[in-house]
């Protein structure tokens, strides 16, 4: 399948005393770099969401921010024991005569053990939330990757079919081609108006003919089309393969242009080099 190196996808939802939300996102990269931010809750599920990530997506820099929000009457949040605030506020009546100096502050007072309680977070249950959470957003990431790559996909078989096209009236170009060279040898050595040796200008023909010879040439930019169109068929990433495919598509279209003695094989050389090079700037953004 193919899919794009650059996507983003985001996802919230209500979890243990507040919500949570989850941001994926992510640009072309050679390999796969991945940055985490996750609040302190949710530190310990780090090397899990690595490994969830490396599972999903092979290459780009992507970023993965996770957000906790705390609700306004959440787990962690501190709370005044009532019932042992009532005792103490009986206690302090009953010997206000006995301790009529005695003087006590609100902060004094809740540092009493027990005046304050923190209720406990759950933090395995909201864990659990943040994974189930990030495996929803990675599913959008990755389909939205996907969907990409698909216009992707659509561009680049466009071009593939352009360099089939040139390769196709090249070879239709090449007997006129090879006459025209032949008819050109033939009249220079007639201008020189010097006896040949038997074969001599058949030696020659097929000299010059061999270093035109782009029969080759041809034949294996015929080979990288097919194999470019494998490769887009396959169900995993594919961005290196075709990347390294576009290096050979280079070498033929140079070598063509290097061999061209005709200028509609030059002007086709050229045309080649630029769907080429449009092939290329689109497989670079594949994964």
């Amino acid at each position: 399948m193919i899919r794009s190196m650059t996507a983003f996808a985001a996802g919230e939802r209500a979890a243990t005393g507040g919500s949570l939300s989850c941001e994926l996102r992510a640009v072309n990269h050679r390999y796969l770099e991945l940055s985490v931010r996750l609040p302190e809750e949710l530190r310990t599920i780090e090397s899990v969401l690595r490994e969830r990530v490396a599972a999903k997506i092979s290459r780009g820099k992507v970023d993965l921010g996770i957000r906790y929000r705390p609700a306004a009457a959440s787990a962690g949040e501190l709370k005044v024991n009532e019932r042992l605030l009532a005792q103490l506020a009986e206690l302090g009546q009953a010997t206000a005569n006995r301790f009529p100096s005695l003087q006590v502050n609100l902060t004094q007072l809740l540092q009493f053990p027990g005046v304050l309680e923190v209720a406990e977070l759950d933090q395995a249950g909201l864990q659990a939330e943040a994974l189930a959470l990030f495996d929803a957003t990675a599913t959008e990431f990755v389909a939205a990757r996907a969907r990409e790559g698909e216009k992707l996909a659509v561009v680049m078989r466009e071009r593939l079919d352009g360099i089939e096209r040139i390769v196709a009236q090249v070879r239709q170009w090449l007997p006129d081609i090879r006459a025209a060279l032949r008819a050109k040898l033939e009249n220079k050595l007639a201008d020189l108006k010097l006896p040949l040796e038997p074969g001599r200008l058949e030696q020659e023909v097929v000299l010059n003919l061999q270093k035109i010879d782009v029969d080759e040439e041809l034949d294996r930019l015929t080979s990288h089309i097919a194999e470019a169109r494998r490769v887009l068929a396959l169900p995993e990433a594919v961005g290196r393969r075709l990347d390294f495919l576009m290096q050979e598509f280079n070498r033929e279209a140079n070598t063509l242009g290097s061999k061209s003695v005709d200028s509609r094989t030059t002007q086709s050389a050229v045309e080649l080099k630029v769907l080429i090079e449009q092939l290329r700037e689109q497989v670079q953004n594949l994964e």
